[in-house]
């Protein structure tokens, strides 16, 4: 498939989303401008992603560190405007390769990340903006931190790093109803205060954005199945 027909097949698909995001916003007596879509690109390769930048989006998420250094800064050279969020578990031995590559963490779960992020700053001199993830679901095997530690980690994160941490994220169980576990998420940042909410996916992100969602993570509904393995090495 040549570039300007796979640009206008993604660029479809893109469109579709947003028309269903600004549907379910309208729905919640909600601004449409107020949620952000990020597309989520994981193991799809650099010439699918510079086709949806071509059709207007600018937003993109990575589940890998690795994956997103080997893509997304020959990219950034010929979109400027592009912001990369890292969404997926971040090793502690990553935490500096995170900090010089996205503009936003989402998945800050742990006091040892919190420690090597706060390191990676002082080394580089800026630092992201983060999202504490919250394990809503009391999920062994995900990420995020559990939700009765959420209070005082939340605490200690906004008096490390200020203005710089900006929400909160969660993803639900895949068997459960979504939705108690966004207004949970929802009730917990606006009890500390915090602006961002980054929830709802290809599946769900309707009823997140119902529960007040301001960022939402689409990867299948725009860029289709994902490929079986990614096209860097894992982390």
């Amino acid at each position: 498939m040549t570039a300007p027909d796979l640009a206008a097949r993604l660029g479809g698909r893109l469109e579709a989303v947003r028309q269903r995001i600004a549907a379910a916003a309208r729905q919640a007596g909600r601004d449409p401008t107020g949620i952000t879509l990020v597309a989520v690109s994981k193991f799809h390769p650099a010439e699918t992603v510079a086709a949806v930048l071509s059709a207007g989006q600018s937003t993109f998420g990575e589940n890998r560190v690795q994956e997103a250094e080997a893509k997304f800064p020959p990219l950034r050279d010929a979109w400027p405007d592009l912001r990369l969020h890292i969404i997926g578990g971040v090793q502690t031995n990553k935490a500096l390769a995170a900090c010089r590559v996205a503009d936003v963490i989402e998945s800050l779960d742990r006091p040892s990340l919190a420690d090597a992020i706060a390191r990676a700053g002082d080394r580089l001199g800026r630092l992201p903006d983060m999202l504490v993830q919250v394990n809503t679901g009391a999920e062994p095997q995900k990420s995020g931190i559990a939700l009765g530690e959420a209070d005082t980690f939340i605490a200690l994160c906004r008096a490390r790093f200020g203005e710089r941490l900006r929400g909160l994220m969660c993803i639900p169980p895949v068997e459960d109803d979504p939705r108690p576990h966004f207004a949970t998420l929802a009730r917990l940042a606006r009890a500390h205060g915090l602006p961002t909410l980054s929830m709802g996916m290809s599946g769900d992100f309707e009823a997140a954005i119902a529960e007040g969602a301001t960022l939402v993570r689409i990867g299948t509904a725009i860029f289709g199945p994902r490929p079986t393995s990614s096209p860097a090495a894992p982390d």
